[in-house]
């Protein structure tokens, strides 16, 4: 049973590297991620997820921190937060880290088309879910498999008042439990336990061998450095439980796979523009044409274009080779040795 799921996570920490950052918590050992301070453009972060899947991509990546790994050997879930409004975390372990630099918005979208398009046979699961903005997209198996998972900010407040809240085990410090930006932050820490609750409840989505991509985009902490200030001792509480939150978050994923899982985190303190996302499903029919454009902007390229141009090529070459053959042979041919048509007519007139 083969599926697929998307999460990406934008979150709020302090790290290793200063500045904006992209950090792997956990990898695989056949995925090779080199230390040191190479940085990375942001918008280069889907095609490094695209790689670490084992998938193809459009431009060739020159970023020496991701090395070449096994073809046939590669991760069964890759798990990508985004963490916004603080430039570094301080998590307590992590494979590499590396300068962010260009932090401009990014989705993996297109990673996720990739997976849909491969396995597309295997009903793939995909989850996308930004409680912020209560946006959630689900496809196949994660119909089934979060159907409880609460997606409204009322739903998930309702939900810290229930059974195996996280208010029972975080150490909540300065924050509220009333508080508006508060109560968002606290939310989006309940979001992550349920996900962990409910992969532990379907261990047998681990276990087969389409990729997982986990996309799931957070706020919480961007909205207490907006209420409180940076320099808040809400905002360093808040700081503190989340990048400890995060590292169990991505040990227990890392475990759930089977060792067989790359999760990174992207702390972005503000990004150079503003990410504007337009709802569609990745089912959708590809348009195989352009006529509403203002701007007279080529045909949307397909990746089948050169097997599609190879096959029918070649084959035009062979047919027309070969009718060139035969009409050479046929102009050639003596009709009364060659054919035995000819040759039977007239062993027949000379018999008569």
């Amino acid at each position: 049973m083969a599926r697929y799921v998307a999460l990406i996570c934008s979150f709020c920490f302090p790290s290793g590297v200063q500045g904006d950052s992209l950090t792997i918590l956990q990898a695989p050992e056949y995925v090779s991620f080199q230390k040191g301070d190479w940085p990375i453009s942001g918008e280069k972060i889907p095609d490094m997820v695209a790689l670490t899947m084992g998938f193809s991509v459009q431009e060739d990546l020159s970023w020496p921190g991701l090395r070449a790994g096994p073809l046939f050997q590669r991760p069964r879930a890759n798990v990508l937060v985004v963490v916004r409004g603080v430039d570094s975390l301080a998590l307590p372990q992590s494979v590499a880290s590396y300068p962010l630099e260009n932090p401009v918005p990014f989705t993996l979208d297109s990673v996720a088309e990739t997976v849909h398009t491969l396995f597309a046979e295997d009903t793939p699961v995909v989850l996308q879910l930004a409680p912020s903005e209560e946006r959630l997209y689900m496809l196949g198996k994660a119909n089934a498999v979060f159907e409880d998972l609460p997606v409204t900010l009322q739903q998930i407040r309702a939900r810290l008042s229930q059974d195996g809240s996280v208010l029972t085990s975080l150490p909540l410090n300065s924050l509220s439990r009333n508080a508006e930006a508060d109560l968002l932050f606290l939310s989006e820490v309940q979001v992550l336990h349920d996900i962990t609750a409910l992969l532990q409840r379907h261990r047998h989505l681990a276990k087969d061998h389409s990729p997982d991509l986990y996309s799931l985009e957070l706020s919480g902490l961007e909205e207490l450095g907006r209420r409180y200030g940076q320099d808040s001792s809400q905002y360093q509480d808040a700081t503190a439980i989340l990048a400890n939150v995060l590292q169990k978050f991505g040990e227990d994923l890392f475990g759930l796979y089977g060792d067989s899982a790359v999760v990174e985190v992207v702390t972005v303190k503000k990004f150079e523009a503003p990410l504007t996302r337009k709802s569609r499903s990745i089912l959708e029919s590809k348009q195989i044409s352009n006529p509403g454009s203002p701007y007279n902007l080529a045909y949307k390229y397909n990746f089948e274009y050169a097997v599609i141009f190879n096959i029918v090529l070649w084959l035009m070459i062979i047919l027309a080779l070969a009718v060139i053959v035969i009409s050479y042979n046929l102009w050639n041919m003596d009709p009364g040795y060659d054919s035995i048509i000819y040759r039977m007519t007239n062993q027949k007139i000379r018999l008569d």
